[in-house]
């Protein structure tokens, strides 16, 4: 055979590779798609609020970001609201999220921002998102999709956790994960993808204690595969 016909017959076989893999992707996020919401489980009415309860999120579950809300957006539900609260007062309504003096800090940095750069409109891109002060790539990602449908992968714990153990990525650290995702799931689904993988992790694939016996994907796993 010919040095150009192996090189034919090499791109072919890792295309076809690359072609398997992604139809196997596929399917995991069709399985998880028929077992999952694919939006937040966060209650909120504007990008505004979404990006207050999502910085409240972190490591605090959704329950209570919601309960902490609740009260929160009775009366400071804009960033001029916001703002009218001083760190120690907004510190008292989020007491019980937990990390609330950052949190706070990043509330408040984030809505004066907010005001002073774009004109008390949450922005609705990326670049401008991942600008605020006190905003993170996750929280950024997050309103991006949730809020004005735009095509991005946020990698929290659970996501980060779930995608390397059941083989989607194998990386070190969330921004690699972040892209990894990004290659090999499909563009469309990348917002929907990110609920799918939390509610898993939530659900079934926990930290300590994965339920695979009963996971949806099981059959498809590659931890498990590996067990076999």
């Amino acid at each position: 055979m010919c040095l150009t016909a192996c090189k034919k017959r090499r791109v072919v076989l890792i295309y076809f590779c690359i072609t398997m893999e992604k139809k196997k992707v596929a399917e995991i996020v069709s399985v998880l798609s028929r077992n999952f919401a694919d939006k937040p489980a966060l209650r909120f009415n504007t990008p505004y609020e979404l990006l207050i309860a999502v910085i409240l999120s972190a490591q605090c579950t959704d329950e209570r970001v919601n309960k902490v809300t609740a009260e929160l957006f009775k009366k400071y539900n804009t960033p001029e609201k916001m703002v009218s609260l001083s760190q120690a007062e907004l510190q008292k309504y989020i007491f019980s999220c937990g990390l609330y003096k950052t949190k706070a800090e990043h509330i408040l940095s984030a809505s004066n921002d907010i005001i002073e750069k774009f004109n008390g409109q949450v922005p609705d891109n990326l670049e401008d998102l991942r600008s605020l002060a006190g905003v993170g790539r996750k929280t950024a990602n997050v309103v991006y999709a949730v809020a004005f449908h735009g095509d991005a992968i946020a990698v929290d714990t659970h996501v980060f956790r779930v995608s390397n153990r059941i083989g989607l990525v194998s990386a070190d650290n969330v921004l690699k994960t972040e892209t990894g995702l990004m290659e090999i799931i499909d563009k469309k689904s990348w917002a929907k993808a990110h609920h799918y993988l939390i509610y898993l992790g939530r659900s079934f694939c926990k930290a300590q204690k994965p339920d695979c016996d009963n996971c949806p994907i099981t059959a498809l796993c590659e931890k498990k595969i590996k067990k076999r």
